[in-house]
């Protein structure tokens, strides 16, 4: 582990490569490569690269975050964009604007973004909350509620990396489960829901819903299941 002062800044640049140990603190930029640990709180100004094995034992902050390999967060994770490219466990919540994932996420707290492109599986114990929410599943996709403005939900396409999320999902199930969906357009397969709401409700096939409130429209597949349904307005926007 080295740390270099960057040429024109005070604040102070982390390098990991190989096995090694680094402490918290305020850094420029952080760049882990191999398997490492940082003990405490980290703050990346420029942001945080990670290819390897990673534990953070504290909150991470970071104006961007790339993650290629295997991430768990102690605290809480705060990152403008985030692209994690492989398995990430954050024991607290997740903020940030974007966030595109390639692989898994354990959440144990809220998901708070703006745009939220998954790819994989994910399981969030809190609120999942998105301006624009694209998910395409191809392991378990779980969240206690999820709530945007514009909704979709895929059953991923197997194709030629069926045999990698198969390794990573050994379950093959690609389905989504919540308690509440809620947001203007809700456009949903393979999902098991227990509430929709929505101002335009599109349900596919594999959907299994308990509940549907709708505002201005709503599309059923011939498969999807429902066991209510309920116009609730005019089609103005959804409160």
């Amino acid at each position: 582990m080295r740390e270099e002062p960057a040429m024109d800044h005070k604040v102070p640049d982390l390098h990991i490569s190989g096995v090694s140990t680094a402490p918290g603190g305020h850094y420029r930029q952080v760049t882990i490569e191999g398997v490492g640990k940082v003990e405490g709180n980290v703050q990346a100004d420029d942001g945080c690269k990670i290819s390897g094995i990673v534990t953070v034992r504290g909150d991470l902050q970071a104006a961007s975050l790339r993650c290629e390999g295997k991430l768990k967060v102690e605290g809480r994770l705060s990152a403008e964009s985030s692209q994690i490219d492989g398995y990430a466990d954050v024991r607290g919540p997740v903020h940030g604007e974007t966030l595109v994932l390639k692989g898994g996420m354990n959440v144990k707290g809220d998901c708070s973004l703006e745009r939220f492109d998954a790819e994989g599986g994910f399981e969030i114990d809190g609120l999942l909350n998105a301006g624009q929410l694209d998910i395409r599943l191809y392991g378990k996709g779980k969240a206690r509620e999820i709530g945007g403005e514009s909704i979709r939900v895929r059953k991923g396409v197997q194709g030629a990396w069926k045999k990698l999320w198969q390794r990573m999902f050994p379950v093959w199930n690609p389905e989504l489960t919540a308690d509440l969906i809620e947001g203007d357009e809700a456009d949903l397969e393979h999902s098991h829901v227990s509430i929709v709401r929505g101002n335009r409700v599109i349900l596919g096939p594999g959907c299994r819903i308990g509940l549907v409130e709708y505002r201005s429209e709503l599309i059923k597949h011939p498969a999807a299941k429902v066991g209510k349904e309920r116009k609730t307005g005019d089609g103005s926007h959804f409160a």
